[in-house]
């Protein structure tokens, strides 16, 4: 990996050979293959996501051949689970989609995804809470899962998964975008070769992103990374990969945060001012009260480090983990 202090820390490990490259539900872009011919275009996923992206568009019912216009269909509840069906006639959909979803999925794994955006509420890509309808008349239960969201689990169970409607609440957005650019750093890394060398270079450049995560995971990574030579290069791959993964699927909390941003600070105090040091502590103790976001005290440490030349801590992939223009971290 080629360093330079000047470009953000997230660019230094990213690789225009490896875009950030994530599967989408094709209506959320737009195109116009739902049931009544419309769409549902989402526009943070296609004007500001999108810039930083590149989308691998999939339609399950328009592939498995239902066609536009088509009928309605929906999942139906019975002794053999969830079944996908017609509503007007009932004719049963499930064999034939998930026939179609796993060989899908097969091919998707092939193509090196880091995360994939599910329409919410459809009877195919709904990950949670879609309707489930029982008898004739009686009330739909929100407990249902899409048929090919199923398989994407089933056949990708470390991919981040995540649906549009979810990514409007901010620390949930932050989280799978965190998710994707991570998983896209370790694919890079892979893609390269692993050594000791550059796996060591890894794992430290993350150290402080993983803290914020899980530290019994960042441990017990560095476990992994310690056996490196000892085991199988195959097992190491497998086990860091799976428990990276695991890492970033565990919220991010404000005194996580504060932990971190303490940490970090540590790093300054022999070097900034009196008067650097009590902003920067002023603004890790507002962001711990709830008064101001995250951006605030990362944004004046991200400043110091740079100002300082402290390059330890320039290298941290927290202070920087993605793009600033997706605005992750602006909110409180």
């Amino acid at each position: 990996m080629a360093k330079s202090a000047s470009e953000p820390v997230w660019k230094r490990w990213h690789d225009e050979r490896y875009p950030v490259r994530l599967g989408i539900s094709a209506c959320l872009l737009g195109a116009e293959v739902r049931f009544d011919g419309g769409h549902k275009r989402d526009r943070y996923l296609t004007d500001v996501l999108g810039e930083n992206v590149t989308w691998v568009p999939v339609c399950p019912e328009l592939e498995i051949g239902l066609g536009i216009p088509r009928p309605v269909i929906q999942l139906r509840g019975g002794e053999r689970g969830d079944q996908l069906v017609m509503r007007e006639d009932g004719r049963d959909l499930t064999a034939s989609m998930r026939a179609y979803a796993d060989a899908r999925v097969a091919e998707l794994d092939g193509l090196g995804l880091d995360g994939f955006v599910l329409k919410k509420d459809s009877p195919s890509c709904g990950m949670q809470r879609v309707r489930v309808h029982g008898a004739p008349g009686g009330m739909p239960q929100r407990s249902g899962v899409g048929h090919f969201a199923q398989a994407l689990g089933r056949g990708m169970a470390t991919l981040p998964l995540e649906e549009e409607g979810r990514l409007n609440d901010p620390p949930l957005r932050e989280r799978f975008i965190e998710a994707i650019f991570s998983r896209n750093r370790w694919r890079v890394l892979a893609a390269r070769g692993l050594s000791r060398a550059s796996l060591v270079a890894f794992h430290e450049a993350h150290k402080m992103l993983l803290l914020a995560h899980d530290q019994g995971i960042y441990r017990k990574l560095g476990r992994i990374v310690g056996s490196f030579g000892r085991i199988a290069d195959e097992e190491i791959h497998a086990s860091y990969a799976a428990l990276f993964a695991e890492a970033f699927a565990r919220p991010a909390t404000v005194a996580r945060h504060v932990n971190v941003l303490e940490h970090l600070f540590g790093h300054l105090k022999t070097c900034v001012t009196p008067i650097e040091k009590r902003e920067i502590a002023s603004a890790i103790g507002e962001y711990r009260a709830g008064r101001v976001p995250l951006v605030v005290p990362v944004s004046l440490l991200r400043f110091l480090v740079a100002a300082h030349d402290v390059e330890y801590v320039q290298g941290q992939l927290y202070l920087e983990p993605h793009p600033r223009e997706l605005m992750l971290r602006n909110h409180v």
